[in-house]
């Protein structure tokens, strides 16, 4: 039986030493990872996926048929692609001596950690389209998404839109002319406080 390669960050560390991390609850603490934004966002990653795996086993198991055996892998490895730095989008500066950029990863994880704080929404992947290393060039965002069942999906996409949007507009310099939402999986049921 052939085994996979570990994945590994640009930083050099692998998934695998950050889900052991993880496990051990962060301690010893490791100075590397802690200050490394590739190891940062990776742990938000795998946080994420463990609340949502968290979430879904508490959830009555008979209310909902379970999903499919490669659901939960499909998030995986939509994670684990975006894990990369990516390409680098600049920001303006007075001062042409200076050169400011944000990288596509952190870019990701800005649009992932806005979507997932809306209660009932867990986002997939992420996609930034466009020549967003150039200025002022037009970019779209293409976001798949896993609503809670029983959430209204034309208002909870819209929801996650707008916010979007606006964490883009406020913390970087892309000329965003269209986020675009796919809902690929209902999960669970909301919660009272979800539809609310």
């Amino acid at each position: 039986m052939t085994q996979t390669p570990p994945e590994i960050l640009d930083c050099g560390r692998t998934v695998d030493e950050l889900s052991d991390y993880l496990t051990a609850g962060r301690l010893p603490a490791d100075a590397h990872i802690e200050s490394c934004p590739d190891c940062l966002n990776a742990l938000d990653a795998l946080e994420r996926v463990g609340r949502l795996s968290r979430d879904l086993m508490a959830d009555d198991a008979e209310r909902l048929p379970p999903p499919p055996q490669d659901w939960l892998n499909g998030i995986l490895s939509a994670v684990h692609s975006e894990l990369r730095a990516g390409r680098s989008f600049p920001i303006h500066h007075d001062d042409p001596r200076v050169s400011i950029s944000v990288t596509e990863g952190a870019v990701r994880a800005l649009i992932r950690e806005t979507g997932d704080a809306v209660p009932g929404v867990y986002i997939g992947r992420t996609q930034i389209i466009g020549d967003a290393e150039i200025p002022g060039e037009p970019v779209e965002v293409d976001v798949t998404a896993s609503i809670a069942w029983g959430l209204p999906v034309p208002e909870t996409t819209a929801r996650v839109r707008d916010l979007v949007y606006t964490a883009l507009n406020q913390h970087t310099e892309l000329k965003v002319v269209g986020v675009n939402i796919t809902v690929e999986d209902l999960h669970g049921y909301a919660s009272d406080k979800e539809s609310s």
